[in-house]
């Protein structure tokens, strides 16, 4: 049985280009964006709970978040989970409500954040070139099993290396984009 598998390897890759499109969309631009608390976890019921599972989270005006809690006896559990989690911001509560103002970002911020975004992307591309040596191993193993020709397996490790450059040129365009909107914020 033939070990490479095309779809298997493009369905990595891609996975690899979506990993980092949410890891970006979890970066402050200084606009509002719900994703920027789905890293914050609450202690609600005796365990840690995803905010998600406990509120909901809507960005109703550009430059603020608000946390719609569901239980009002977990409104402080919440407010003190997105306080734990270092995204400086600061909640207010209103009820059962808690806004979030999101505060501007400094200009060594802004430059941080892009840096990661870059970190982030290189994490990626060092992902898809992982999954480009897999394929080309197992062309190389096909091969040798006389499984394939030697022609087929210089045509599917083309086809594997067109496959490595659309995905991380898709994952420099990613961060590419992000970092501009962190700086043009």
């Amino acid at each position: 049985m033939a070990k490479y598998d095309k779809s298997d390897i493009e369905r990595r890759m891609q996975g690899a280009v979506e990993s980092l499109k949410g890891d970006l969309a979890g970066l402050r631009t200084g606009r509002a964006n719900t994703s920027l608390l789905d890293p914050v976890v609450v202690e609600v019921y005796g365990s840690m709970m995803p905010l998600n599972q406990v509120a909901t989270v809507s960005a109703p005006e550009p430059r603020m978040l608000s946390v719609q809690v569901w239980d009002k006896s977990n409104v402080s559990a919440v407010e003190k989970g997105i306080a734990h989690a270092n995204l400086g911001l600061n909640p207010m509560q209103d009820g059962q409500t808690l806004r979030i103002p999101m505060p501007d970002l400094t200009e060594e911020r802004r430059k941080d954040l892009a840096k990661l975004a870059g970190k982030y992307a290189e994490g990626a591309k060092i992902a898809i070139r992982n999954v480009r040596r897999d394929g080309m191993e197992a062309l190389k193993e096909d091969e040798k099993k006389k499984e394939i020709s030697e022609d087929d397996r210089k045509r599917s490790e083309d086809e594997v290396q067109k496959l490595t450059d659309k995905y991380t040129s898709e994952a420099d365009a990613a961060a590419e984009a992000k970092e501009k909107e962190i700086m043009t914020q």
